[in-house]
């Protein structure tokens, strides 16, 4: 914390001093907006009890059509300690979560892994889902070997203009690659329990964004082409515009059937087989929960 190079910004501010970096978070604690069991994930992480949802305040990323910018401008939500996330790690196993879910942890990685220690002590015994940007550092996810066992992240951009545009990271598909690279590593094999719920592996979500096919296009054929059906792939049409888009007029719709249709077609063809799609009228749900602090 004296010097925060916990995710690829490398700010390397004074956290512990009070100074706050790009994530927009400072200070030993962690802040968190909601704990509760969240139905909208994958199928395996969802399953019918739900997933055991923590989300964090703040993001490295911050990308301008965030769906979750209350907390990734880290406004909403409420200091707790270690100490307390334990505590709440502990209380979602009791109220039946399926796997432990860790939302846009990536600032808070050491506070993690000793609340994390801590609950395994004791007795929690579930799976710890670590649901990032794929905007992480090598050297951060290194801590968490042993710690996470799914790794449930986005791979948003392969090309760096875009990533410049939308994220302020033209460094993103680099850095997407290599941190990629090191999921796999720690957890090169899907294993799913009885109940077909995911208990180890690395699921590659993507988000089709209007108008910007052909790089979902070349998201998608890196990640088959690299990786195989190593690892799943979660093709997602629920893109929702945000207040506040008129800087960026082309993002300023929802993403087409049409579009979404030829995304599907494109990794059919490749010969994708490990994957998740949305059907129905996802594209018209709200897939943002209240950040009411509920069950923290």
């Amino acid at each position: 914390m004296p010097s925060c190079k916990l995710c690829p910004r490398a700010c390397g501010v004074d956290r512990a001093a009070g100074q706050k970096g790009y994530c927009g978070v400072s200070g030993k604690t962690v802040r968190v907006a909601r704990a509760a069991l969240h139905m909208w994930e994958e199928p395996c992480i969802s399953g019918d009890k739900g997933s055991g949802t923590v989300f964090f305040g703040g993001c490295p990323l911050r990308c301008v059509y965030c769906q979750n910018r209350d907390i990734a401008r880290a406004g909403a939500g409420r200091e707790i300690t270690e100490e307390r996330l334990s505590e709440i790690f502990l209380e979602l196993q009791a109220k039946g979560a399926a796997n432990i879910n860790l939302v846009t942890p990536t600032h808070y990685t050491p506070q993690i892994v000793q609340a994390v220690g801590n609950a395994r002590e004791k007795g929690l015994a579930l799976p710890i889902v670590y649901n990032c940007s794929g905007y992480e550092s090598v050297e951060t996810l290194k801590l968490l070997e042993g710690i996470a066992d799914v790794y449930l992240t986005d791979f948003k951009y392969m090309e760096s203009e875009t990533a410049a545009r939308y994220s302020h990271a033209p460094d993103y598909p680099d850095v997407a690659k290599a941190a990629l690279a090191e999921m796999v590593c720690q957890q090169p094999e899907a294993f799913f329990d009885e109940a077909g719920m995911m208990r180890r592996g690395v699921i590659v979500r993507h988000l089709l964004l209007p108008g910007h096919l052909k790089n979902a296009e070349a998201v998608v054929k890196y990640v088959h082409e690299i990786y195989g059906n190593q690892v799943y792939l979660s093709l997602m049409n629920q893109y929702t515009p945000m207040p506040g888009m008129e800087r960026w007029p082309e993002l300023n719709r929802r993403v087409t059937k049409r579009e979404y249709e030829k995304l599907l077609d494109f990794a059919l063809e490749l010969g994708v087989e490990n994957g998740f799609i949305q059907e129905g009228k996802t594209a018209e749900e709200s897939f943002i929960p209240p950040f009411d602090c509920e069950g923290v």
